[in-house]
C-alpha cells in the first residue's frame, strides 16, 4: 500500500468516525420528508435508551451535560439574547420536551420558547476569586436534575467576569444534543447570528428543510426487518456468547446497587504528545480514534490483566446530508469486544483495533436498546449492561470566529452514568481529556495515576509501537523504584532471631506470670498456668515418642487446649501437624499418610473419627492428666531458630496437597513484625483468628 492512499483511506476513516461520510449509502436515497403537524412524533432510538435510563434515576442529573461559551470583547448583550433566541426558532429539538401519550414517551414540540439572558456581573469580586464563583453557580446548575416533560431541557447563565470576558454557562439535557450539535452547529451559528445583528445584517443561515421530530419518524418508518436481522446477527455473533466482565481493581467495594455517583478529572494530552500520536496513527494507516483507544485498551489489559474485555463507545449517527445542520441527539452506543489476546505488538493491536471499529461501523444501525432486548441481556443492578467502561473522541473542534471559544470540562455534574468513562476533546494544539468516574468504586488519587500511566503508555507506544502491550512502561521512575525496591524492603534485624516459640514465651513468663495469656469465654489461662499444662503434656508426650526431627499431628477444635497441645509439642522439640477437624476424612487421611507423625494429640470427641484409629492418639482431654507437676520432666531439649515448628498443607487446589514446613526463625520473624507493626499496650487483647 503507497503512502499516498494510505493517507487518503486514513482521512476516510476519519470522516466515517466523525459521521461527516457515510458508511453505507442513504437508503434508496430517499431524502426525509416534512411530518403532519398533528402527528404525535416518537422518540427517535437514540433518545429513547436516553429517556428509558433517566426514569430509572430521576433524582440524579444522569444525563446533564455542561456547556462553556466563552466570548472575549465588548458584548452586546441585547443582539448575544436575541442570536441563542434564533437558535431556539430555527431548531424544534431545543424546544421539545417528552410527554406520556396513550402509555409512549412522545415528543411535544412547543410552538415558541423566549429565553432571557440577564448578565450575572461577578467584577465586584477580587480577580482570583471569579472563576471559581462563575463555576460554582454553574454547578449547581448542572448538578439539579432536569425534568424531561418540560421545555426547556436546558438552563443559562450569562456571567461576566472581567471588561471584556463572558461566559455562557450551559447545562443542557443529553437528549437534545451531542457534541456535533454542539461543535458544528451551535456554536457557529450562534456566532453568525451574534455578528449579523451587531452588523443590523439579515441572518447568513438558510432554513431548515427538515427538523428532528421529522428525522424521529423516519427513521422509525425506514428500517426494513431484513436489514436490521442482517446486522442483528453480527452482534449476536459479537456478543451473545460468554461475553466477559470487565473487573477492573477498585479503591471500594462494589455497591449493591448502581447509585450513578461520580465525579470527574480531567488532564490533556501536550502539543508534543498530540503531534506524536497523529504521526504514529499517519504511519500505521489507522485514525486518531483507533490509536487512543488501541492505547487505552492496552492499559485496560494491563489493570485487569484479562485479553478480551468489552469497552463501550458511540458513533455519530449523522450519515445523511438533512442531519449535518440540525441540533439534536444522533448518537448511538456500541460495544468493541476488543482481543488483546497472544499479548500483540501496540502496532498489531491497532491494527485490531481498527478493523474491529470498521465491523461496528457496518453494523451500528442496531439501536442499543434493541440489542439490549435481542440479546437478553441478564440485569445486574449494581452494574451497566454489556459494558462498564466508556471511551469516546469528540469530533475536532472547528475555528470559531475571533472572540469565541468552547470547554466542557470545567464544570462537574456529580454523577456518571458508567465505572469508568475516558472522554477526549481533539484540539488543533492538543487533546484535552476527562475521566468520568464512579465515587463508590474509585477515589480520585486513582484517576490521577490512571491519567498519568495512560499517557505514559501512549508516550512509549508512539516512540516504539513494535513493544508488546504487557512490555509498555506504565509507571514513572520513583513508582518503579518505590514498588520494585521499596516495598520490597523486607530484611529485619529480629530481636528474637535465636529463640524458639516456646522459648520467647517463657521468656513472657517470667515477666507477667499471673497475667491472662489466653481467654475462652469465662475460662482462661494465665501464663504460668498454660506453662505448667504444657509442660506436663510435653512429659507425658515424650514417653510415647515426641522429639527433635519428629513431628507430631495436632487435631484439636478451637480451645484453650489447642494451644495447650501446641505449646506441649513444641516443648519435646517436635513440630506440630495441625489437621482440622472439620476436613474431610480422606484429607486427613492423606495428610497423615504424607506427614508421618509419631503420634496424635486430638479429644476424646474426635478419637473414634477414622482414619485417626490407625495412629497412636493422646487425648487432651483424658489421657495425659495422671501427670503431675512434680512428675514433670525437667529436660527440654534444646531447639535453635532453624529447626522446624510446624508442617502446613496446602488447599490442594492445584493437585494433591503439599507439605510445607515451617520454622521458629520464620514464625518469630513474623510476631517481631506483628509487634512492630500493631504495638500492644498492656491490657490489650488480640482476636485469635488466624491458621493454627
Amino acid at each position: 500500500m503507497s503512502p499516498e492512499f494510505s493517507d487518503v483511506r486514513r482521512a476516510l476513516l476519519e470522516k466515517i468516525l466523525r459521521g461527516e461520510v457515510a458508511l453505507r449509502p442513504p437508503a434508496e436515497n430517499v431524502s426525509i420528508p416534512r411530518r403532519d403537524a398533528h402527528e404525535p412524533v416518537p422518540l427517535s432510538f437514540s433518545q429513547e435508551q436516553v429517556w428509558m435510563h433517566a426514569q430509572m434515576v430521576p433524582d440524579v442529573p444522569l444525563y446533564n451535560e455542561p456547556v462553556t461559551i466563552h466570548y472575549s470583547g465588548d458584548l452586546d448583550v441585547a443582539a448575544f439574547e436575541y442570536s441563542f433566541n434564533e437558535i431556539l426558532r430555527r431548531h424544534e429539538a431545543w424546544r421539545t420536551c417528552f410527554t406520556i401519550v396513550d402509555g409512549e414517551p412522545r415528543q411535544e414540540v412547543k410552538s415558541e420558547i423566549t429565553v432571557a439572558l440577564p448578565v450575572i456581573d461577578l467584577r465586584a469580586l477580587p480577580s482570583d476569586k471569579r472563576e471559581a464563583a462563575a463555576i460554582a453557580i454553574a454547578t449547581r446548575d448542572a448538578q439539579e436534575p432536569l425534568d424531561l416533560s418540560r421545555a426547556p431541557l436546558f438552563r443559562t447563565r450569562l456571567m461576566r467576569l472581567a471588561d471584556h470576558e463572558y461566559r455562557l454557562y450551559l447545562a443542557l439535557s443529553h437528549i437534545i444534543f451531542d457534541g456535533v450539535a454542539i461543535y458544528r452547529v451551535f456554536v457557529p451559528e450562534l456566532a453568525a447570528l451574534y455578528k449579523a445583528r451587531v452588523d443590523r445584517r439579515d441572518s447568513p443561515l438558510a432554513e431548515l428543510q427538515v427538523q428532528y421530530p421529522d428525522y424521529s419518524l423516519w427513521q422509525r418508518r425506514a428500517r426494513p426487518a431484513n436489514d436490521v436481522g442482517r446486522h442483528l446477527a453480527y452482534w449476536r455473533k459479537q456478543l451473545g456468547h460468554n461475553l466477559p466482565v470487565l473487573n477492573l481493581p477498585t479503591d471500594h467495594p462494589r455497591p449493591m446497587l448502581q447509585t450513578f455517583r461520580g465525579s470527574m478529572y480531567p488532564f490533556e494530552l501536550s502539543h508534543r504528545l498530540t503531534e506524536q500520536v497523529r504521526s504514529l496513527a499517519r504511519s500505521h494507516g489507522v485514525t486518531l480514534f483507533q490509536t487512543l483507544l488501541a492505547a487505552f485498551t492496552a492499559l485496560l489489559a494491563r489493570y485487569s490483566g484479562q485479553d478480551d474485555f468489552p469497552i463501550g463507545s458511540v458513533t455519530a449517527g449523522r450519515d445523511r446530508p438533512e442531519l449535518k445542520a440540525m441540533l439534536g441527539y444522533f448518537l448511538n452506543t456500541v460495544v468493541l469486544r476488543t482481543d488483546v489476546k497472544n499479548d500483540p505488538r501496540f502496532s498489531e493491536l491497532m491494527i485490531r483495533v481498527r478493523n474491529l471499529t470498521l465491523d461496528v461501523l457496518e453494523h451500528d444501525t442496531v439501536p442499543f436498546g434493541q440489542l439490549l432486548h435481542d440479546l437478553n441481556v441478564p440485569r445486574d443492578l449494581s452494574r451497566n449492561p454489556l459494558f462498564q467502561v466508556m471511551f469516546s473522541l469528540e469530533p475536532p473542534m472547528l475555528e470559531f470566529a475571533p472572540g469565541w471559544r468552547l470547554t466542557q470540562m470545567d464544570v462537574d455534574t456529580g454523577a456518571t452514568k458508567y465505572d469508568l468513562y475516558l472522554e477526549l476533546d481533539e484540539r488543533q494544539d492538543e487533546i484535552l481529556a476527562r475521566f468520568h468516574y464512579s465515587t463508590d468504586l474509585f477515589d480520585y488519587s486513582t484517576m490521577v495515576r490512571m491519567g498519568e500511566q495512560w499517557m505514559r503508555l501512549v508516550e512509549e507506544a508512539a516512540a516504539d509501537p513494535e513493544q508488546r502491550v504487557s512490555q509498555l512502561p506504565i509507571l514513572s521512575g520513583p513508582e518503579t523504584t518505590e514498588i520494585v525496591i521499596g516495598w520490597n524492603r523486607t530484611e529485619t534485624s529480629p530481636s528474637v532471631e535465636t529463640k524458639s516459640a516456646q522459648e520467647a514465651f517463657d521468656e513472657q513468663c517470667e515477666r507477667t506470670p499471673n497475667a491472662v495469656a489466653i481467654r475462652e469465654g469465662a475460662k482462661y489461662f494465665t501464663y504460668r498456668q498454660l506453662q505448667d499444662r504444657s509442660n506436663r503434656l510435653a512429659s507425658y508426650l515424650q514417653k510415647l515418642g515426641a522429639a527433635p526431627e519428629t513431628r507430631v499431628a495436632l487435631c484439636i477444635d478451637r480451645s484453650l487446649d489447642l494451644y495447650v497441645a501446641m505449646l506441649g509439642i513444641l516443648r519435646t522439640g517436635a513440630a506440630y501437624v495441625p489437621l482440622d477437624p472439620a476436613y474431610p476424612p480422606d484429607r486427613i487421611a492423606a495428610m497423615l499418610h504424607d506427614s508421618d507423625p509419631v503420634l496424635m494429640v486430638t479429644q476424646h470427641k474426635l478419637r473414634s473419627n477414622a482414619p485417626m484409629h490407625r495412629i497412636n492418639t493422646v487425648a487432651i482431654d483424658a489421657d495425659w492428666h495422671i501427670v503431675s507437676a512434680e512428675d514433670a520432666s525437667e529436660s527440654v531439649p534444646e531447639t535453635s531458630a532453624n529447626d522446624r515448628l510446624y508442617v502446613l498443607y496446602t488447599s490442594g487446589s492445584s493437585g494433591r496437597p503439599k507439605g510445607v514446613e515451617g520454622t521458629h526463625r520464620g514464625a518469630m520473624n513474623r510476631m517481631e513484625w506483628m509487634w512492630e507493626r500493631y504495638p500492644y499496650q498492656e491490657g490489650e487483647v488480640c482476636c485469635q483468628k488466624t491458621n493454627v
